[in-house]
């Protein structure tokens, strides 16, 4: 089933549009007014539309007069109480009480769909998240992408999106030759057993060093790459043990996560599809030899780009500055085949891009990593589309996102005793979770008091990423993550569950009332601005996944909450003395309840009924 509700934001717009067309229906400039934002402030409506003042350069007129001859071209609207101009010339729309409680209603009451209109129902996305390497533990720095992406999967599927998850696992190159003459030589079997991740990590990490400083270790690592590239099958067999106990670690970290995917594929798969993807480069004239390798020169795809290197490489030596001025010009070079007949990533990522394409023909395409590779995806974006791997219209989105420090802001560093591990971190977690849990509830049982808290534990960190905006830096700290006051996962946790509680108390109390189905109108503006809220649950949804940023969803459930927190505070629900003002509220509790619980699901993240 589809939802049919068209978001009130959208029909209030296409409702003013239609008096600014009427009002000047010569101007082609008209056809675009009438977007409306929720007014910030009360005594200006619900909604405000600002366009009068943009459309009055192409009129002619003072803004004042553009938007009082659209206010009044139209008779007014059924759903409008009354249409306003204010200041410079603001459209200041207010709605009917029961209007804006109908819609409110009606949105949180879907079941289906939360109200949310299904743009994305018959397309498919891409997602592409988490990406973590085989024999390397995961640690702190994997969570953005990995909760950033499972955010998304759900926000798109909100919108009835196919979501295909991918998750695009680091399992070849020249690391595995030296983990595989480390295992050879140093492995401790007994640690492999106990925890294998680690140990492998151990082996690398000494293996690497001792190819540093002596040239013959690090040949008989070459070659052991070589032979694991050619199929042998005694380092193939060890590859994929490597893998299989990596894979293991990881699904249990994306088990307690709640993270799940539809495809799991290493670098390793695409191999076969090199040579061929360099062999096209070549033939469409966008590869060529340089100094033993094959690259593309990204800038010879963009004449911006060229001018931009150019005037960069002027400068540099212009200042005297030949060094800078080479890694100008070399970093706009893109290899698809190294000196040594090699591939690299550029060249199995155009690999994973044309299998994408042909496999799921997907709307849109979102990769989720650190900002660090800002320019590998601008570069890598632009040759796809340059090569025709990507058809006209398909979206490439990169979603980047930015590091993870301490709280002081400084950089987790090996010397401070390396990444924080993901398992240790979320075991962290649910142990702070727990002592909450069995100090606010000490009559649950152990199994009971463990369960919640991982939800709770889990539910904090999590969301102590998806709050900000994945562009930004982040300092972490326990004391903000687990936070019972502020925009934290256990307050809109403990929001969600307080509403649960009055709702069990009003279904003790009532047994006999309709809540579900009570009449309410607006008495008080707080009243007005939680129904107002609701109304907006849909457009928030939207924001996200049209900007990729899950933080605007969770800005509204933490607005949500904090509206809904000053509507408690100031008004009875059990207590009021007019039972259909109480059923009333009552029904508008359970609305706020099931939106946060919608919200917070759409992020991934439980809302359990107590805390």
């Amino acid at each position: 089933m589809t939802s049919t509700i068209t978001t009130l934001s959208t029909e209030l717009s296409a409702l003013l549009r239609e008096r600014f067309c009427a009002a000047f229906p010569d101007s082609p400039e008209a056809a675009a007014a009438g977007r409306v934002t929720p007014s910030a402030k009360p005594g200006f409506g619900d909604w405000q539309c600002s366009d009068a003042l943009q459309l009055a350069r192409s009129l002619h007129m003072p803004p004042r007069a553009v938007a009082e001859k659209a206010a009044t071209a139209l008779p007014l609207p059924g759903i409008l109480e009354k249409i306003e101009v204010a200041g410079p010339g603001y459209l200041n729309l207010t709605l009917k009480p029961e209007a804006l409680a109908e819609r409110a209603f009606a949105t949180a009451e879907d079941a289906v769909n939360g109200g949310v209109p299904q743009t994305g129902a018959g397309k498919t996305v891409v997602l592409d998240y988490s990406s973590p390497n085989v024999a390397k533990s995961m640690h702190i720095g994997h969570i953005r992408s990995t909760v950033i992406g499972g955010a998304l999967v759900g926000i798109f599927k909100a919108q009835g999106y196919r979501v295909v998850g991918d998750n695009h696992i680091g399992d070849w190159g020249t690391q595995f030759g030296i983990i595989i003459k480390g295992w050879r030589e140093f492995a401790d079997k007994d640690a492999i057993a106990r925890d294998p991740v680690p140990e492998l990590e151990r082996i690398y990490k000494e293996s690497y060093a001792r190819a540093k400083a002596d040239p013959a270790w690090m040949e008989a690592c070459r070659l052991e790459t070589v032979k694991l590239q050619q199929g042998d099958p005694e380092n193939r067999a060890l590859w994929q043990d490597f893998i299989r106990m990596s894979q293991h670690t990881f699904d249990e970290i994306y088990q307690r996560l709640g993270i799940s995917f539809d495809t799991t594929r290493g670098e390793s798969w695409y191999q076969p599809q090199l040579p061929g993807i360099v062999e096209r480069l070549e033939k469409a004239g966008l590869a060529k030899e340089s100094r033993g390798a094959i690259v593309v020169d990204v800038r010879e795809l963009d004449p911006a780009l060229a001018e931009q290197s150019r005037a960069a490489v002027d400068a540099a030596l212009a200042g005297g500055d030949a060094e800078s001025a080479a890694r100008e010009d070399g970093k706009w070079i893109f290899i698809v085949r190294k000196e040594d007949g090699g591939y690299n990533y550029n060249t199995t990522d155009l690999a994973t891009m044309d299998t994408r394409v042909r496999e799921y023909a997907p709307e849109k395409i979102v990769i989720v990593t650190d900002d660090r590779q800002i320019p590998h995806f601008k570069q890598l974006y632009l040759v796809s589309e340059k090569l025709g791997l990507v058809p006209s219209g398909t979206e490439l989105v990169h979603v980047a996102f930015g590091t993870i420090t301490d709280k002081d802001g400084h950089p987790f560093s090996t010397r401070q005793g390396g990444m924080p591990k993901l398992k240790e971190l979320l075991d962290e977690a649910h142990a702070r979770a727990l002592e909450i849990v069995r100090e606010k509830n000490p009559e649950l049982d152990a199994a009971a008091a463990g369960a919640l808290a991982e939800k709770i534990g889990v539910g904090a960190v999590k969301y102590s990423d998806l709050a900000t905006d994945p562009a930004t830096t982040i300092r972490f700290s326990w004391e903000a993550v687990f936070a019972l006051q502020g925009n934290s996962g256990p307050y809109l946790q403990y929001a969600h569950a307080r509403i649960r509680s009055l709702l069990a108390k009003f279904d003790a109390a009532f047994p006999g009332e309709d809540r579900a189905n009570a009449e309410f109108l607006p008495t008080d503006d707080v009243e007005r601005r939680l129904l107002r809220r609701l109304v907006a649950y849909p457009d928030a949804v939207g924001a996200a996944a049209a900007k990729c940023k899950p933080s605007l969803l969770a800005d509204f459930l933490y607005g949500l909450a904090q509206d809904y927190s000053a509507f408690y505070q100031r008004l009875p629900v059990l207590k009021a003395e007019d039972p259909g003002i109480r059923n009333g509220r009552a029904r508008l509790c359970a609305a706020v309840a099931a939106t946060l619980k919608r919200g917070l699901a759409l992020l991934g993240i439980d809302a359990p009924d107590r805390m």
